[in-house]
């Protein structure tokens, strides 16, 4: 894990690869719960007989699911101390190049794509930063990214 002591330390790795997280094992019961939560019951999510006759082999990860798990992999691959508070602001680009078959380990690239100071009230003075981060899903073993995401976090402090 990166640990960095104030946001602003991240203005000077922008275009780079800051942090790598921890590697995460996808189960069915993960598939099952997200399956659950979203109402997305489709077959080659939670049906592993089915699904092994599939294109896959077996079951795979919801794409959305996939996609949820940028906050762990934030979690795991960087702490960014003082700040006040995190926000997650919302997504650029989203893709899923290739499917993340039930038992296959996970973990995500954070590239720092841009770190804009944000304007205070009084619409001068900066209170934050605004982090565009491209975070890369990669399974391992696989050839294929499963998820590319640009993800916008704000830091306040």
């Amino acid at each position: 894990m990166k640990i960095f002591q104030h946001p602003t330390e991240l203005l000077a790795l922008v275009g780079q690869e800051v942090a790598v997280s921890d590697w995460l094992t996808i189960t069915q019961a993960q598939i099952n719960g997200f399956a659950d939560a979203t109402g997305d019951h489709q077959w080659i999510h939670v049906d592993p007989v089915k699904a092994a006759a599939g294109p896959f082999g077996c079951t795979v990860a919801h794409g959305f699911l996939t996609l949820a798990l940028l906050p762990q992999f934030f979690a795991t691959a960087l702490r960014i101390d003082g700040s006040s508070m995190a926000l997650n602001y919302g997504l650029n680009r989203v893709r899923f190049p290739a499917p993340v078959p039930v038992g296959s380990c996970l973990r995500g690239r954070l590239k720092l794509l841009a770190c804009t100071p944000l304007a205070g009230q009084d619409g001068q003075s900066s209170n934050g930063l605004q982090m565009t981060w491209e975070v890369t899903t990669e399974c391992e073993g696989a050839t294929k990214p499963v998820c590319i995401a640009e993800s916008l976090v704000r830091h306040y402090f």
